[in-house]
């Protein structure tokens, strides 16, 4: 391999996955068969993001990709304006990309190129439906909650994630609450206490005390976390919540830049910190994120609903993170989401096994891919 390597492209290919289109981000070099891929999925966003991507080109042409620390930096102050969160997506879908070029120039897997193995497999969940938007945002009946719960089971995984609350104000009626607690009863019975349960509020309460309320009916029935019991943003706010119940409380994949994580860790607002990948500067940033979450006693969940690219960056990065705890995946949001790639992903025991690959290990099959043009 040559002293110097240089991009001379980043293109886009979006597929379109039902609720989602991911965003697929090739970089390019001038050695033959020397490129990279990288997601930067963001719903409602595809066209933005896209368009991101184009206005980063012109600062990387012609560098060194290996040097990823630093294109980086390039892609952050190129711009008189700070990076919002359609910028930082394609900020980390081409920063993914730089890193699956490393690799492979060195012929190691990312995981090693970031510090080395910290475990040996990978704790992973999924969502009621395995991902599918319906199953994950139309069931209300606890019932029927607790039948899909047992499908998750049956079909390898040992955790999941659901959404119980109802859109919400600043309180609700003592039935709303009761029927929370009721369904996640029905829930446990059904999967039993090995299953792990997260619980997603999706800062639905509008007030501390209501968050507070619904987590108190969750309590006895010992979810992993509850994430994003308010909306994010305002550590303090929720420090208040965290001192006030037992469940641990997680937070972050609305956060897109460091400094808004920081808040977090000086607050001790959280157990669990959960940056996606996709959003807050790519593998470079998540790892600096996770070191100050160390510092605090703080887990890291990173948040990811994305595509089978994003899968393997989260993959590189939980094998290599000391204080990882679960990674979320949404592999069944769409029935062909593994014929999109050839994906280094093993799931053994609902848990994904130790990449041997080069790279980030994945290759998009650019022709299937095109089947599910955007919408």
């Amino acid at each position: 391999m040559p002293i110097q390597i240089k991009i001379t492209d980043i293109t886009c290919l979006v597929v379109n996955a039902g609720r989602r289109n991911w965003v697929l981000v090739k970089v390019t070099t001038d050695q033959d068969g020397l490129y990279g891929w990288g997601e930067g999925t963001l719903e409602w966003k595809t066209r933005s993001v896209v368009a991101a991507v184009e206005d980063l080109k012109p600062v990387l042409i012609g560098h060194d990709p290996r040097d990823v620390d630093q294109m980086v930096r390039r892609m952050l102050k190129f711009s008189f304006w700070p990076q919002g969160p359609i910028g930082m997506t394609a900020v980390s879908a081409i920063e993914h990309a730089l890193w699956d070029i490393f690799g492979k120039s060195v012929g190691l897997p990312v995981w090693r190129l970031l510090g080395g193995k910290a475990r040996d497999s990978v704790n992973v969940y999924t969502h009621l439906g395995l991902g599918k938007a319906e199953s994950v945002y139309g069931v209300r009946d606890k019932h029927q909650l607790a039948e899909l719960g047992q499908a998750v089971i049956e079909s390898g995984y040992n955790a999941m994630k659901v959404l119980l609350l109802p859109l919400s104000h600043y309180t609700a009626s003592a039935k709303d609450i009761d029927e929370v607690g009721a369904s996640m009863q029905c829930l446990r019975e059904a999967v039993g206490p090995d299953t792990e349960i997260m619980v997603d509020f999706h800062g639905r309460p509008a007030s501390v005390a209501l968050a507070v309320q619904y987590i108190h009916a969750l309590d006895p029935f010992r979810p992993l976390f509850v994430e994003e019991p308010i909306q994010p943003g305002d550590a303090r706010a929720m420090r208040d919540v965290s001192i006030q119940v037992k469940t641990p409380i997680a937070t972050g994949e609305r956060l897109i830049r460091i400094k808004e994580f920081e808040s977090l860790f000086t607050e001790r607002a959280v157990s669990i910190v959960q940056p996606d990948l996709c959003h807050c500067g790519g593998l470079s940033m998540a790892r600096r994120i996770a070191a100050m979450a160390e510092v605090a006693l703080i887990g890291v969940a990173p948040h990811n609903p994305a595509g089978p690219v994003a899968s393997a960056v989260a993959l590189h990065f939980a094998v290599s993170t000391p204080n990882f705890v679960i990674q979320e995946e949404m592999a069944g949001a769409v029935p062909w989401f593994n014929d999109v790639v050839d994906s280094p992903i093993k799931r053994v025991n609902g848990a994904w096994q130790l990449p041997d690959c080069i790279g980030l290990g994945v290759e998009v099959n650019e022709s299937e891919a095109r089947k599910h043009p955007y919408i």
